[in-house]
């Protein structure tokens, strides 16, 4: 049996985010498995477990958020803290009996690849602080002219 986590694409979590019939925590939970990196901002509702915390946190997760039918990982830039993060969720599930219905997934991108595509949007990134990713009023105004910088090298969804 696997344990690997599939990939959930930026997009389909903003349309959980924007969809107010959807509730953090009782609809889906993000899971931000990020460390000191998470300083600077963060996907609104996301819950903050750094990944070397997961083993001690797992089974209160498991518990407290049985009933949340998705649940959506991610690290900076999900292909390491966050997978693993994902896997090792869903390896403990198995171990302690957990039966339900949730999907797992991992966020394409992490945080990195979000902040790329969504950091003028507000509904989208919580306790954002722009000088932290190097972004200055100046920086804004001009990315508003031209394409955004922050794009480049990150993988676009299929």
């Amino acid at each position: 049996m696997s344990y690997i986590a599939p990939y959930i694409e930026s997009e389909d979590v903003v349309k959980l985010i924007r969809d107010h019939s959807k509730i953090p925590e009782k609809d889906y939970l993000i899971i931000d498995v990020r460390d000191n990196d998470f300083r600077g901002g963060n996907i609104p509702g996301a819950i903050n477990i750094p990944a070397g915390q997961l083993l001690d946190s797992g089974n209160d997760l498991i518990i407290k958020y049985r009933n949340v039918p998705l649940v959506i990982f991610h690290c900076a830039l999900s292909q390491q803290r966050g997978p693993k993060s994902a896997r090792i969720y869903n390896e403990m599930r198995h171990l302690t009996g957990e039966k339900g219905n949730q999907e797992v997934v991992v966020m394409r991108g992490g945080f990195d690849g979000w902040h790329a595509k969504y950091y003028k949007e507000k509904d989208l990134i919580d306790n954002y602080e722009p000088s932290i990713w190097g972004i200055f009023e100046d920086d804004i105004k001009k990315d508003e002219e031209e394409e955004n910088p922050f794009l480049a090298g990150i993988p676009k969804s299929s």
